[in-house]
């Protein structure tokens, strides 16, 4: 039974970061559109689905009960900011030929996440890990140094989805009431913009064309599935064997970019991303060393434990 949970987990996590990797092809089919009207329709498509959810869930409760919690809705408010925020960027990146920006913003987060752990949430930080960021920071350093450009894309979006993941470590809030209380806060903001923006060719669903407004209205489920996938897999898989797959997701996007939407690598692009990969690769491998080295002693302890009651 445990090896079946293992091999659901690893295809709900494959589910996910494929998803989240060709995730650019669908938001380049709306390019007409400007990235601000996308960003609206992502908030209110994916509170309709969210809410779908909630209901045929039976967890409209769980969403109330947290509402009436003031420290846990205003911390939930402050990570839909940063949501929101890493959703408009990363439109903006894919709709404007910055992907390989945006595959090296999600390359280096979870490097900036082992930071984060040892600067906000006292985590000790071994030796490899912090090789590993040091590698991907001196990356960076030299991209502005030698070649005076400030990978921005790449960075905002790094550190908000890290700070959106140090926001959830205090909260503990489950993922899909606590997706749907986000994205309720940022509703107001969508339909505002709806209200106030000027008319625009795509603006006006009577007069779009049909495959424009399913694409349109189908952002919301672009948006959740690849997050219900996650969840799922998170329930079954270690953090580590996570650690690994989630790399597939900056990956297709690379691939992507260079490959399909003809974006051209330069100098400062391969020093960056060729700091950062040996980045990641010490710290996947000190990953895999650290867990195999805590099932080795969690073995050892069960063995001890058994051979002590008999």
């Amino acid at each position: 039974m445990h090896s079946q949970e293992q091999k659901t987990g690893f295809l709900f996590a494959l589910a996910a970061f494929i998803m989240w990797g060709i995730a650019p092809i669908y938001f380049k089919q709306l390019i007409p559109i400007a990235p601000q009207e996308i960003l609206s329709q992502r908030i209110v498509w994916s509170v309709v689905f969210l809410l779908l959810i909630v209901l045929f869930s039976r967890q409209l409760h769980k969403v109330i009960n947290i509402i009436k919690e003031p420290k846990q809705f205003a911390l939930l408010a402050l990570s839909a900011c940063l949501l929101g925020l890493n959703w408009g960027i990363f439109i903006w990146a894919i709709n404007n030929n910055h992907m390989l920006e945006a595959s090296l913003g999600y390359y280096v987060n979870p490097l900036i996440n082992v930071l984060m752990g040892y600067l906000f949430l006292g985590e000790r930080l071994r030796k490899r890990q912090g090789a590993a960021v040091a590698l991907a920071l001196t990356g960076v350093i030299i991209q502005i140094v030698s070649f005076g450009s400030v990978p921005y894309i790449a960075l905002i979006l790094a550190v908000s989805f890290a700070c959106y993941g140090l926001l959830h470590k205090r909260t503990h809030i489950e993922s899909i009431p606590g997706l749907t209380i986000e994205a309720l806060v940022l509703f107001p903001l969508a339909v505002g913009y709806w209200v106030v923006m000027e008319p625009s060719a795509t603006s006006d669903y009577q007069t779009n064309s049909t495959s424009t407004i399913l694409l349109l209205i189908s952002s919301g489920v672009v948006t959740t599935l690849p997050l219900l996938c996650f969840t799922a897999a998170a329930k079954r898989l270690q953090y580590t064997t996570i650690g690994f797959i989630q790399y597939i997701g900056p990956s297709l996007m690379f691939i992507l970019a260079v490959q399909l939407y003809d974006e051209t690598l330069e100098l400062k692009d391969y020093i960056t991303f060729g700091f950062i990969w040996l980045g990641l690769i010490v710290f996947s491998w000190d990953s895999l060393r650290h867990s195999h080295i805590s099932r080795k002693a969690l073995k050892a302890n069960e063995t001890s434990m058994t051979v002590a009651v008999k």
